[in-house]
């Protein structure tokens, strides 16, 4: 079982829905559905997607996913967000331009990850 399958069963402990889908090259996208938003947003909760590359853990996380139709109360798209971005199986998605400077691929894992795509998604901008 590699780093990625591991990290998975971790994640599952707090949000048990979560899943991994398989990519052709190697990677995968993980899914953790209904996350919860706080107000500012167009909606009360979200499905949240990373992409795992094919290096991970050395590789480490950059940027997320949301459904396609999230956005601010007031209907616009959030800061540093758009479409386009990544593996084909996310086209359609709201993209998220987010990055952690702090990856320890020793230390971090799916839920280091999972607890800053909230810190950013408490943020409703």
């Amino acid at each position: 079982m590699g780093p990625a399958a591991v990290h998975l069963q971790r994640l599952r402990v707090r949000y048990p829905d979560a899943s991994m889908q398989e990519l052709p090259d190697g990677g995968s996208v993980i899914t953790v559905p209904d996350i919860s938003l706080p107000p500012g947003w167009n909606k009360s909760s979200t499905a949240v997607h990373f992409w795992v590359q094919s290096g991970y853990p050395y590789s480490r996380l950059d940027c997320f996913w949301a459904d396609p139709d999230l956005r601010l109360a007031s209907g616009v798209m959030p800061h540093a967000s758009g479409f386009g971005n990544g593996p084909a199986v996310l086209a359609g998605n709201v993209w998220f331009s987010w990055h952690t400077d702090h990856w320890n691929a020793g230390r971090d894992d799916f839920i280091t990850w999972m607890a800053s795509i909230r810190e950013r998604l408490n943020k409703a901008m």
